[in-house]
């Protein structure tokens, strides 16, 4: 039997196994409210900036339009938000958190902030500001390259 092939230890490895283990508590924390964390932040964005196109919702959440599109599809069967055509262009939907949605939101706890407080307990703010340093810096070199010569 051979042995399995364990990860090498980068900073992407723990950035993935840090982003995953976060995603999941988040998710745990919001599973009694009947709320998954990216349904969360979709209503964290309407409560905090008001109606907002489908398309803006994408971009301000780094979400693509298909997976978006699903997430809205569930808010508007639980009655959390509402869909219309934008005033200004037809093409676009306007997305609104109903009297039921804004009620769950006053109701919700922070599940990043919850789940943060036990993360980051006892690690340096020095250490922090200079992981997020070097994550932002990697990840905007990666987006702003072009692999495979396109």
């Amino acid at each position: 039997m051979t042995e399995p092939v364990s990860e090498p230890e980068t900073v992407g490895t723990w950035a993935k196994r840090y982003y995953y283990a976060n995603r999941g508590a988040v998710d745990r924390v919001l599973r009694p409210r009947g709320i998954g964390s990216t349904q969360w932040a979709v209503l964290y964005q309407l409560a905090t900036s008001g109606p907002t196109s489908q398309r803006d919702l994408g971009r301000a959440l780094h979400i693509e339009r298909a997976s978006l599109s699903g997430i809205i599809a569930t808010l508007v069967r639980k009655g959390l938000v509402e869909q219309a055509p934008s005033a200004t262009d037809q093409r676009q939907r306007l997305v609104t958190l109903t009297t039921d949605g804004r009620a769950l939101w006053s109701t919700l706890p922070d599940p990043f902030a919850e789940v943060r407080s036990v993360a980051l307990v006892g690690i340096d703010p020095d250490d922090l500001a200079t992981a997020i340093r070097v994550l932002r810096t990697a990840t905007e070199q990666v987006e702003a390259h072009t692999f495979g010569g396109s």
